[in-house]
């Protein structure tokens, strides 16, 4: 095997192993990805670096990556007046890294993955999704062998990877007619996310699942459609989400998600709002959720709203780029999404609906749970893409011939 090809072999592991690791330890997977991308960089530098490059840049000249790094550049121009430079420096080192290691991942790696790592990656997630229930059941038998704290809690980063990752890889399988194994994958990811804590990962699997079945019974501008008009809610209701849900939801669901803190998540989402109905132009700054509490458009509110914005961001990645970057910010983000529907639409099936399912399931989570510039989210969805664009195109060997790109 020539050194592209064990640098692609490599790479090829480190992106199948990550569920597995993230289980083992659920802060591993920016590491992990930052690894493959680190060898299918230096894979494809070696064989044409020439078309690496083409491959990598060519993408930040439509108008989706136009839209993205004019979103990254508000984020930037933001820290100009975040209260807190510190604070958003450190996330920024955070997200950055993480992102930067993404894109590389998904403009490389497709077309040059090694058969043998779908196969690896069904082990993993079906190990994963194992480990995530028997671990559970065992009241964190697996934890405490590892020196972990035991927190059934744990676990919801690996379930939530699981999500992302599942359905892409799948399609990988079910297009090498690997059908037992994608179905493998599917299932045991789907345990691991069902026997987890986590609702938002359970929600993203709802939704996921349900948007791909209609992308695959809906004509293509309806499935296109439905899934527009989601983002586009996702995006604008994220200020009011709060106020919707304390009008809307009936004691009796929150009886129900007792185990999901839904009072607290909505209460959060009230004073995050009030502080983007104080401030909505230009926010707070880029990270600054860390310590919103302390920001000036805090400070407006009564002293009682003012409590729940410490717990260090409002559990709504919307809602959070409406506190941290204003209404540009937002305007951006909604633009970037629907170009990225635009490309979507271009697929044909299975992969559109896919790439729907992948989308919605992304969508439910970031509007319920975490911080929306996580590194392990950041290259969870990396994963999840490159596995996307991997099941768009076909295989070539993994040692290349050295006379031109795939």
């Amino acid at each position: 095997m020539s050194v592209p090809g064990r640098l692609y072999a490599a790479g090829g592991v480190c992106l199948a192993v990550m569920p597995l690791a993230m289980v083992l330890a659920n802060r591993s997977s920016p590491l992990v990805i930052g690894l493959a991308a680190l060898a299918f960089l230096a894979g494809r530098g070696i064989e044409d670096r020439r078309d690496a490059a083409r491959r990598l840049l060519a993408p930040l000249a439509t108008p989706l990556g136009g839209a993205a790094l004019a979103f990254l550049a508000w984020c930037l121009v933001s820290l100009a007046w975040s209260p807190f430079p510190a604070v958003s420096l450190r996330m920024a080192r955070e997200f950055l890294p993480a992102l930067t290691a993404a894109y590389i991942l998904a403009c490389l790696a497709p077309g040059r993955i090694p058969a043998c790592a779908p196969r690896l990656g069904a082990a993993s997630i079906a190990l994963a999704g194992l480990l995530i229930a028997v671990d559970l059941a065992s009241d964190l038998a697996l934890e405490r062998a590892l020196g972990h704290r035991t927190a059934a809690f744990v676990h919801n980063r690996p379930a939530l990877t699981l999500d992302l990752v599942a359905g892409p890889l799948a399609l990988v399988l079910w297009r090498q007619r690997n059908r037992g194994l994608a179905a493998v994958t599917l299932v045991f990811a789907a345990l691991g996310v069902l026997r987890s804590i986590s609702g938002a990962a359970q929600l993203g699997l709802l939704a996921g699942g349900a948007i791909f079945a209609a992308g695959r019974l809906l004509p293509r501008r309806a499935g296109i459609g439905l899934a527009g008009l989601g983002l586009g809610l996702a995006v604008a209701l994220a200020p009011v989400e709060g106020d919707l849900l304390a009008h809307i939801m009936p004691e009796s669901a929150h009886e129900r998600l007792v185990q999901s803190s839904s009072r607290a998540r909505v209460a959060i989402a009230r004073s995050f709002g009030a502080a983007v109905a104080a401030d909505p132009w230009r926010g707070a700054g880029f990270g600054t959720s860390a310590r919103f509490a302390e920001t000036p458009a805090a400070q407006t509110l009564a002293p009682e709203m003012r409590v729940l914005l410490a717990v260090g961001h409002p559990h709504n990645s919307f809602l959070q780029v409406w506190a941290e970057l204003g209404l540009p910010g937002a305007l951006l983000a909604a633009l970037t999404l629907m170009l990225m529907l635009s490309r979507i639409s271009r697929l044909e099936q299975p992969d559109r609906a896919a790439a729907l399912g992948l989308v919605a399931c992304a969508v439910a989570i970031a509007f319920v749970e975490h911080n929306g510039w996580a590194a392990w989210w950041t290259a969870g969805l990396g994963a999840a893409i490159s596995w996307m664009r991997e099941a768009s195109r076909p295989r070539v060997a993994t040692t290349p011939r050295m006379d031109g790109p795939a």
